[in-house]
Formats: C-alpha cells, sequence, structure tokens
C-alpha cells in the first residue's frame, strides 16, 4: 500500500507540481509548539462544524420552498416525511449554536493568550470577519424556518436600520424587499445564506488559516518558538520547540473530534431544542403577522448584542445610540490589537489587573446574554415582581457598562504602566505550577 501511495504522489505531483510543497508547508512542513493545550481544540473544532453546516444545508435545501406559503410546511416536511430529514435538520439547528459555541470559546482564546497582539494582527482581524459573516449568515438562516419567532426576529432586526438617519427608512425597505417580512424577504435570505455568506465564510476560512501560517501559532506561554540549532535530525532548521502539525496535532484533534461529536451527537438525539435555547417553542408554529410572541428574543448567541441595545436608552425618541452601541461592541473587537498596548501577551504572566478585568468582561458577556434572553427578568418577576423591570434595567446596564469598561481599562491599564507583569520565559514551557 505504501507503494501504491508513492506512485500516486508521484504521479499528482507529476501533473500538478505545486501542490505538494503547499501541503508540506501547511501540514507535514509547519511547525507548531509543543505545548498546545485544551484550549487549541476549537479551531479545528470551527472547521469540522462549517463542513457539517454545507453538507447538511446542502440536503435541506433540496425540499426546502422559498415562499411565505410554504417555508414552513417545507420544514415540516422534512422533519417528518423526508428520511432522516429530521437527523438533516438537527445536525444543521444544533450545529448552528455548536459552532458559536467552539468560535466564542476560540475568540475567548485569542484574549486570554494575546493572540491578537504583533505579529498577528491579520489573522485576529481575518477572524473578526469570520466571526461578523458567520452571524450575517445565522440571523439569515434562522428567518428560513418561517416560524412564529423567524418572522417577529426578522421584522425587530431589519427595523433597526430604521434607525439610520436620513435613509433609514428607505434602507429597510430595500433588506426586507417589502413593507413586511414576506416572499422578497425569504428569497433575498434564501440566496445569501446558500450561497454567497458561505463562498464569502469559504474565502475568509482560507485566508485566516494562510495568515497564521506565514506568521506561526501563537501558544499558551505567548512566546515564539526558537529556530535552529537544535533542530531535529531530519530537519536541522526545524524550530527547537516545534513540532510538524502533520501527524501529531492531526492525531490530538482527532480525538478532541471525537469526544466533541459524542456530545454533539447526545444533543441531536435527546435534546435538540436544549430547552428552547437552540430552537424557540415559538419557531414551531407558523408565522403570523397578527400573533406577537410573548417575548420576541434572537438566537442566544446574539443575545449578547441585543442586551446591549435594550440597555442604551433611547434618546430624543429613537434607539439609534441604542442600535450604534450594539454595533460598537463588535467593533471594539476589531480594534482590540490597538487598544491592548501590553508588551506581554500570555494571560499567564499579565498582572493582576488584566486577569480580573478579562474574568469581569467574561462575566458581562453572559450577563448580557441572559439579559438579552429574558432569563434575568423571568426569574425578577418571581423575586420582586413589582420592581422587576427597574431591577433587569440596572443589572443589564451594568453588565453593558463592565462590556465597554473592559476596553476603557485595557487601554489605560497597559499605557500609563499601571500593569506589572511576571518574567516572560525565553523558551515554551511545559510543566507550570
Amino acid at each position: 500500500m505504501a507503494n501504491v501511495f508513492t506512485r500516486v504522489g508521484d504521479w499528482v505531483t507529476e501533473r500538478a507540481p505545486g501542490l505538494m510543497p503547499a501541503y508540506r508547508k501547511h501540514m507535514t512542513e509547519y511547525y507548531a509548539p509543543k505545548n498546545f493545550n485544551l484550549w487549541y481544540y476549537f479551531g479545528s473544532l470551527a472547521l469540522v462544524v462549517l463542513v457539517n453546516q454545507i453538507v447538511t444545508g446542502i440536503f435541506l435545501t433540496m425540499n426546502y420552498k422559498t415562499s411565505a406559503a410554504e417555508a414552513f410546511n417545507s420544514v415540516e416536511y422534512i422533519m417528518r416525511d423526508v428520511e432522516w430529514g429530521w437527523l438533516i435538520r438537527y445536525m444543521h439547528s444544533t450545529g448552528a449554536s455548536l459552532f458559536f459555541v467552539v468560535v466564542f470559546l476560540h475568540m475567548f482564546r485569542g484574549l486570554m493568550y494575546g493572540s491578537y497582539h504583533k505579529p498577528r494582527e491579520l489573522v485576529w482581524l481575518l477572524g473578526m470577519l469570520i466571526f461578523l459573516a458567520l452571524m450575517a449568515e445565522a440571523f439569515m438562516g434562522y428567518v428560513l424556518p418561517w416560524g412564529n419567532m423567524s418572522f417577529w426576529g426578522a421584522k425587530v432586526i431589519i427595523s433597526l436600520f430604521g434607525t439610520i438617519p436620513v435613509i433609514g427608512g428607505s434602507l429597510v425597505e430595500w433588506i426586507m424587499g417589502d413593507y413586511l417580512p414576506a416572499d422578497a424577504t425569504l428569497n433575498r435570505f434564501f440566496a445569501l445564506h446558500v450561497i454567497a455568506l458561505p463562498i464569502v465564510l469559504l474565502l475568509l476560512v482560507v485566508l485566516h488559516l494562510a495568515a497564521l501560517h506565514e506568521v506561526g501559532s501563537n501558544n499558551p506561554d505567548g512566546v515564539d518558538v526558537k529556530h535552529g540549532p537544535k533542530g531535529n535530525r531530519w530537519d536541522p532548521k526545524a524550530p527547537t520547540d516545534g513540532i510538524p502539525f502533520h501527524p501529531y496535532y492531526t492525531v490530538k484533534d482527532t480525538f478532541g473530534v471525537g469526544f466533541f461529536l459524542i456530545i454533539a451527537a447526545f444533543i441531536i438525539f435527546f435534546a435538540p431544542t436544549f430547552g428552547g435555547w437552540f430552537l424557540e417553542h415559538d419557531n414551531f408554529l407558523p408565522a403570523n403577522n397578527l400573533v406577537t410572541p410573548t417575548h420576541i428574543k434572537p438566537s442566544w448567541y446574539f443575545t449578547p448584542f441585543y442586551a446591549i441595545l435594550r440597555m442604551i436608552p433611547s434618546f430624543f425618541g429613537t434607539a439609534f445610540w441604542g442600535v450604534l452601541g450594539m454595533f460598537g461592541a463588535i467593533a471594539l473587537l476589531f480594534l482590540l490589537p490597538w487598544i491592548d498596548a501590553g508588551k506581554v501577551r500570555s494571560i499567564r504572566y499579565r498582572g493582576t489587573g488584566f486577569r480580573v478585568a478579562l474574568l469581569t468582561f467574561a462575566g458581562s458577556f453572559i450577563g448580557l446574554a441572559l439579559v438579552g434572553a429574558g432569563v434575568v427578568g423571568e426569574k425578577l418577576v418571581e423575586w420582586v415582581p413589582s420592581d422587576a423591570t427597574f431591577w433587569e434595567n440596572t443589572f443589564g446596564r451594568v453588565m453593558t457598562a463592565l462590556y465597554f469598561g473592559y476596553f476603557v481599562f485595557l487601554w489605560f491599564y497597559t499605557r500609563l504602566g499601571w500593569e506589572k507583569t511576571k518574567p516572560v520565559p525565553e523558551r515554551v514551557v511545559f510543566d507550570h505550577d
């Protein structure tokens, strides 16, 4: 078999000489740090979920109808009459939520270990563009089942563009293609969700990986791996603290993927709605512009930014400042490489202030998610029914202040000499107390 693979490889190389060097550059001769830990699984897991979404999405489109009159019934047809259609649909809906789970954890790892610092600013920016495209892709996919929450969620979110001065009203009609979400909305969202945005996502992922492999991967110590002269005997120029991505990390990632798929399978087969978090109960009812859901809210992965929109008060009768705050919360993540001027990358060697600030930032993000999902309000109604709204708004505004306060603190903390860092090792460390 080894001879067969060798002959096939030689045949391909003879006809496409550039493929083998590209393979070696990005796999067998791409040297990653030896000290990757659990947090470094989530990049490969995001790729696995992306493939799942594309494959299951192709099968779903074979039976989906892009019209307001037929969309909901076509999804029900997939669930009830198409052989294994229920499984494909739940793999797709669960995959959407798991995509954001792994992406959020992947981003948090970047925050912890300073993966946005020089020379990886472009890697971070491309990753944030992936996140932005993923949010657009998820929103448009959320509308397509044409359940009641899909309809009202689309109406509320698209109507936010109406707060833009002068052009807002015309922009809303242009996006919807009508005065309310209808056939035109479904058709254009379907085209963008199935064709345009997946192409953009795939392009950005390729660019993200290419940029990463040009500058090399960061690691939990936040220090660059050392190059020669202590390379291995097969490649004297290999980094001292690096190992080939293939086969070492491909084998390690395969284990992580297997564990992840077990968790995904458990959710798909036993709790596909995840208590209303992955699939809202109102979305099992057909869209009805005369019946408003009790609580209009987006999918859980949008709720932190939706909460910021809600918590910023309207001024002069317009929600423009809330919309600006919502988009500003995402824009600040793009600017993080220039906000954080710290000389040390990894949280292992950064000051106590940074650690507390990052933990507070993560807590505020979770708190905003609970506010946006209505969980805080529901609990407060049980405890203090008369003042529930007041305390929910107070809690939400504190969480909003802490979210934005992280970036303000980081700016001053790293520029005014407040941070007292630990000594950074000259090379990667494998054992930590």
